[in-house]
């Protein structure tokens, strides 16, 4: 029941992360939304959901991981049950906002409680639970494209109706009543003296900044060059989120054998040289195939650092993730900016201001190897 919770969590998860792309481009022609204003709903977004990263994980390690969950679950229902009646800019980067709240505890919860029920396999458990934030995120814009004739509307309802369901499994289970211990402030110090901490936390900074990249600005992307909107969601469903989820699901035999440094380090590699030919090319069969291999180099990064950091630290284990998850938002949140920022009122800029994601995806091989003498 544990895993089954992890998994329903995950992949509403995962449908919230594609929310975004999915909806930006039905909401921009109702609002008329520039770059800019884009950048800035998906940087309410990011803040919503490292403010409660951040938030969750001592909540969690308190009260316990079904405190988080819960909580999360709720805010991310209000929020898709609201977004469809926002009237303007500002209430739509509003619901956003706490829609990434309640996603950023859920996604940390959701790996909390898969950690805990799987400490001697955590990477191979995690991959495979976070195979469903795959199948979420290829569901949402597959959807919205092919059977809700791209409405912004019925897609949060829908979202919003499967959330609840969640909720209700998830209050009918029996978690632990914490992460691993409860929360000690005095222990905290201990963590943060640690520079694995930090290191994992600023490669998943760049990773997010990647992934999340994709999920939010693709559609937009592929559209501006001259790729019909249902063909963009497309193939933001069955390449980069299908990518996702064959990645993750190939990836986690190869985590018994192989050590968890090396898959980042390979994975990282793979990210840069993808992302860039990603944004090379104006045919949507190239743009899919691209994207596609992008998802699968992607795919065991994040589940994958949780894991080193579960394994880093097993005493204020919710803790430490929740502060590795929240730099990963502030990735988001900073990538966000810039993207918009670079692309200004021009949407055909777009691809100058996507370099972030294969820069990005180039400093995280740095990293990675900065990481792999530091792990037994």
């Amino acid at each position: 029941m544990l895993i089954l919770a992890s998994i329903l969590a995950i992949f509403v998860y995962g449908m919230i992360a594609a929310t975004l792309g999915t909806l930006l481009p039905d909401l921009s022609a109702r609002y008329k939304l520039t770059p800019i204003q884009s950048g800035q709903i998906a940087f309410s977004q990011a803040m919503g959901l490292l403010i409660a990263s951040l938030a969750v994980g001592p909540l969690m390690d308190a009260y316990g991981i079904k405190a988080g969950l819960v909580l999360g679950l709720v805010l991310a229902a209000v929020a898709l049950a609201a977004l469809p009646r926002a009237a303007s800019f500002g209430a739509i980067a509003g619901w956003m906002f706490l829609l990434g709240c309640g996603g950023g505890s859920t996604v940390t919860g959701a790996n909390a409680l898969a950690s805990a029920a799987s400490e001697a396999h955590r990477a191979t458990t995690l991959n495979l639970v976070n195979l469903f934030f795959g199948l979420g995120g290829l569901a949402t814009p597959l959807i919205s494209a092919n059977l809700l004739k791209k409405s912004s509307a019925r897609m949060c309802y829908l979202m919003c109706a499967i959330t609840v369901v969640t909720l209700a499994v998830h209050l009918a289970t029996a978690m632990p009543a914490s992460g691993v211990q409860s929360f000690i402030l005095a222990e905290v110090g201990p963590v943060l003296a640690r520079p694995l901490l930090f290191l994992l936390a600023l490669f998943l900074f760049l990773y997010v900044a990647c992934e999340v990249g994709v999920w939010n600005w693709l559609p937009q992307h592929l559209i501006a060059r001259g790729i019909p909107e249902s063909r963009a969601l497309n193939i933001l469903s069955l390449g980069f989120a299908l990518g996702l989820l064959a990645g993750r699901l190939a990836v986690s035999p190869v985590l018994i054998k192989l050590p968890a440094t090396t898959v980042l380090l390979a994975a990282s590699i793979c990210m840069a040289i993808t992302t860039f030919l990603m944004l090379r090319t104006d045919r949507p069969a190239a743009a899919g195939a691209l994207v596609f291999i992008a998802g699968l180099s992607m795919a065991p990064v994040y589940p994958t650092t949780l894991a080193l950091a579960g394994d880093a630290f097993p005493r204020m284990a919710s803790t430490a993730l929740g502060i590795v998850v929240a730099s990963g938002w502030l990735g988001l949140a900073l990538s966000s900016r810039i993207i918009g920022a670079v692309a200004g009122g021009d949407s055909r800029r777009l691809r100058q201001a996507l370099l972030v994601i294969p820069i990005s995806a180039a400093v995280m091989v740095g990293v990675a190897l900065v990481i792999r003498p530091l792990i037994p």
